[in-house]
C-alpha cells in the first residue's frame, strides 16, 4: 500500500537532512580551522587571538562553499549565477563570520585567557556553541528560499 506524506513531514525530514549535510561540512570546517590554528598559533607562534580570526575566516570561505555546492545546492542551484553567489557569500559572512568570529574568539578570551585551558580544546568548545546558531542563520537568512533580486 502507498503510504503518503504531509508536507510537513516532508519539510521536517528535509530540515533534517539539510541538518546532517550542515553538521558535515562544519566537520570539515573544524578539520581546517584546527589545521589553520594549529599552524598559526602552534608552528609560527602567532597571539591566538589573531591566530582565531584567521583560522575562523577560513573556515567561514570553506564552509560557504560546501553549503552552496552541497547543503543548500538546490536553493543556490534555483538563483545560480556568480552574483547571486556573491551576494550570498557577503551575508554568510555578515552572519556566519560574525557569530562565529565574535563567538570563538570572546569565548576564547574566555576560556584561554582567564580560565587557561589548552586553545585546541577552548577551540572545540567555541565550535559547538556556535554551531545551531550558524544553522539557522544559513537556513532563514543567507540561503534563504526567495532571495531579493540583485543586478
Amino acid at each position: 500500500m502507498p503510504t503518503h506524506s504531509s508536507g510537513k513531514n516532508n519539510a521536517t525530514c528535509s530540515a533534517f537532512v539539510r541538518w546532517c549535510k550542515f553538521n558535515l561540512v562544519g566537520g570539515l570546517g573544524i578539520a581546517v580551522q584546527f589545521a589553520a590554528l594549529f599552524l598559526l598559533k602552534g608552528l609560527l607562534h602567532m597571539n591566538y587571538l589573531a591566530a582565531t580570526a584567521i583560522a575562523v575566516e577560513t573556515a567561514v570561505v570553506h564552509n560557504f562553499i560546501w553549503h552552496e555546492q552541497f547543503t543548500w545546492a538546490d536553493r543556490a542551484r534555483l538563483d545560480g549565477g556568480w552574483r547571486r553567489s556573491l551576494y550570498r557569500l557577503l551575508r554568510f559572512n555578515l552572519g556566519n563570520g560574525a557569530i562565529s568570529l565574535v563567538g570563538n574568539l570572546a569565548l576564547m578570551e574566555v576560556m584561554v585567557g582567564k580560565v587557561g585551558m589548552n586553545y585546541l580544546l577552548a577551540n572545540a568548545i567555541a565550535i559547538s556553541l556556535c554551531s545551531l546558531a550558524n544553522f539557522l542563520m544559513s537556513e532563514i537568512w543567507v540561503f534563504a528560499r526567495a532571495d531579493p533580486v540583485v543586478d
